[in-house]
C-alpha cells in the first residue's frame, strides 16, 4: 500500500442516511474517497469493475447478509480487505467472519476517529475488533488480549432486547407498556434504557429513537404514520 495517496473505500449499506453520514465522516480525512453501493448486486458490480483498498459492508441487508456478500467478493477478489459494519450484536458471527477471511467489525456507533483508525488498521493487515468483543473472547478463552482501542472504549453494539425496546419507543409506547411488551419489570427496563442511552450517547427516549434511525437500526416503517 506504500505510495498510495488516496484510500479508495466501498461502502455498502441499504440505509441512505447511514451511508451519507459515514461517507461524510470518512472523507473528513482528505486521503479517503468513498464510493457507495445500496445493494449486494451493486456492490458486486463495483467491486469487480474497480479497485478498492477497503470495503465496508453492512451486516444486515434485505437480500443478502454482509458476511455472505463478503464471501462472494473474496471468491472473486481473494486479496480484498473487507470490514463488516453493524449496529447489532455480532458475537455469534465471529467464527463466520474468521472463516470468511473478513478483516474485522466496525460498529455504526463509531466516531470519525474510530472509523478512520479501523480502515487504516485493516490496510495494515491488522484485525479490527471492538473492545467489547475482545473482552468477551478473552473471558471465553482465557487468552491475554491487549486492551487498546481508540476513541470511546465502551462503545458497544445494540443487542436484540435493546432493539425491541427501541422499536417500542419509536411506536410511542410508555415505559409501562414497553416493560409489559418485552416481559421485564419497569425497574429492569429503566436500567436497560440507561445502558442504551449510554451506548447511543443520548439523554432521552426521543433522542434514542432518532439516533437509532440515523444509524439504520430503525426505519420509517418503525415509526407511526402521522394522520
Amino acid at each position: 500500500m506504500l505510495g498510495i495517496t488516496m484510500i479508495e473505500i466501498l461502502l455498502v449499506d441499504d440505509h441512505p442516511s447511514v451511508m451519507e453520514g459515514t461517507k461524510m465522516l470518512l472523507e473528513q480525512d482528505t486521503n479517503m474517497k468513498v464510493s457507495l453501493a445500496h445493494t449486494a448486486k451493486e456492490a458486486m458490480e463495483l467491486a469487480v469493475a474497480q479497485h478498492f483498498d477497503v470495503m465496508l459492508i453492512d451486516l444486515h441487508m434485505p437480500t443478502m447478509n454482509g458476511i455472505d456478500l463478503a464471501k462472494q467478493i473474496l471468491n472473486l477478489i481473494p486479496d480484498a480487505v473487507i470490514l463488516i459494519y453493524t449496529g447489532f450484536e455480532f458475537n455469534n458471527h465471529f467464527n463466520l467472519m474468521i472463516e470468511a477471511g473478513i478483516a474485522g467489525f466496525v460498529l455504526k456507533t463509531a466516531n470519525k476517529e474510530q472509523l478512520v483508525t479501523a480502515v487504516r488498521c485493516a490496510l495494515r493487515g491488522e484485525a479490527v475488533l471492538p473492545l467489547s468483543l475482545v473482552k468477551q473472547l478473552r473471558r471465553a478463552t482465557g487468552s491475554q488480549f491487549a486492551e487498546t482501542a481508540s476513541g470511546n472504549p465502551e462503545t458497544q453494539a445494540v443487542n436484540s432486547k435493546e432493539y425491541e425496546i427501541l422499536k417500542e419507543i419509536a411506536r410511542g409506547r410508555s415505559n409501562k407498556e414497553i416493560a409489559a411488551s418485552v416481559l421485564m419489570s419497569q425497574r429492569s427496563l429503566e436500567y436497560c434504557l440507561t445502558n442504551l442511552f449510554h451506548k447511543l450517547n443520548v439523554k432521552s427516549r426521543i433522542e434514542a429513537a432518532m439516533k437509532a434511525k440515523q444509524l439504520g437500526l430503525l426505519s420509517d416503517e418503525d415509526f407511526p404514520k402521522m394522520a
